[in-house]
């Protein structure tokens, strides 16, 4: 009896210290997020996507390759199957995310794109509702469809003309990004690969492909302080932005976690409007709206976390 209770306050610092530890992982990944859209949208300005794409992969799958060094983890063999899954994961999350991203960037106005592509914890609320059990669904589902709302907003912009102000293919481009981060965040957790392993691969084939994207547009290598920003945006939101948030995943689902990552649009789109970047009334108020939702997506789902 004794030793149990022993055990039991032993158990629960354990459990602290993950929860602490997650949440410093989550909110390196938020501050690292938020500079993502400003920084882009300085260097889109005066290159294509292909080369900010190259830059940022590269910068990237060096972050990647010193951490997979340094790393002390013990590698545990698995099937060809799980190699795969874990493959695919990776490409769909960092490739798929990042490269429809930035073309949502290139296509429409950024700040638009980038509330847009932060709808991702409203799909993942829609998941949880599909396929686990919460415990106010209601509540999860009327989050999401306010946040929904919001994002037509944000895309109507108050305009009179017409709905789809900048290039379709942008609206769309970001709403996939969306997509891809929300099965990402939904399946890292759910993995055994450690978030290195699961990163690097993607990371070196988004190189390579980023690489004949650039040989198509014709390539000029950037200079100077573009190109120390080009890979700060892989080194920094791409790099360690998505390993700590995979870090911050495995070491806690996404309940607490989760209520910081939705800081995310708040932080960005702040950034943005203080560096010229504007919304008109109605825009203002989707984007009120989306924000709001993900906190309310967020604080319900960490509640359901706390209760188990």
């Amino acid at each position: 009896m004794v030793e149990q209770q022993h055990r039991v306050p032993c158990r629960l610092f354990r459990q602290g210290s993950g929860s602490i530890s997650a949440l410093v992982f989550a909110a390196g990944a938020v501050a690292l997020w938020s500079t993502n859209a400003l920084v882009g949208k300085s260097l889109l300005a005066s290159h294509p996507v292909s080369q900010v794409q190259f830059l940022q992969f590269a910068g990237a799958a060096l972050v990647f390759a010193a951490i997979r060094l340094m790393s002390r983890e013990r590698v545990v063999p698995v099937t060809a199957g799980a190699a795969l899954i874990s493959l695919a994961v990776g490409f769909i999350g960092l490739v798929g995310t990042m490269v429809l991203q930035y073309i949502a960037f290139a296509s429409m106005p950024v700040i638009e794109a980038n509330l847009v592509a932060y709808t991702w914890p409203l799909m993942v609320a829609a998941a949880v509702i599909a396929l686990e059990n919460p415990r106010r669904p209601a509540l999860l589902g009327l989050a999401a469809v306010v946040g929904f709302i919001g994002v037509a907003l944000v895309i109507s912009g108050g305009r009179n003309q017409s709905w789809f102000e900048g290039d379709l293919v942008g609206y769309l481009a970001a709403f996939g990004s969306a997509l891809c981060m929300a099965f990402y965040s939904i399946m890292v957790g759910r993995l055994a690969t450690p978030a290195d392993r699961l990163l690097l691969p993607s990371s070196l084939i988004g190189v390579a492909l980023m690489f004949l994207w650039c040989a198509r547009d014709g390539f000029t290598w950037p200079v100077g302080g573009d190109l120390a920003l080009g890979l700060y945006l892989g080194a920094g939101p791409m790099g360690l932005g998505y390993y700590f948030w995979s870090r911050a995943l495995k070491l806690e689902g996404s309940g607490r976690v989760a209520v910081v990552a939705y800081l995310t649009p708040i932080a960005s789109t702040l950034l943005l409007t203080l560096s010229g970047e504007r919304l008109t009334v109605t825009a203002i108020v989707g984007a009120i709206l989306v924000i709001g939702s993900c906190v309310a997506v967020g604080v319900e789902r960490s509640e359901v976390e706390n209760h188990v």
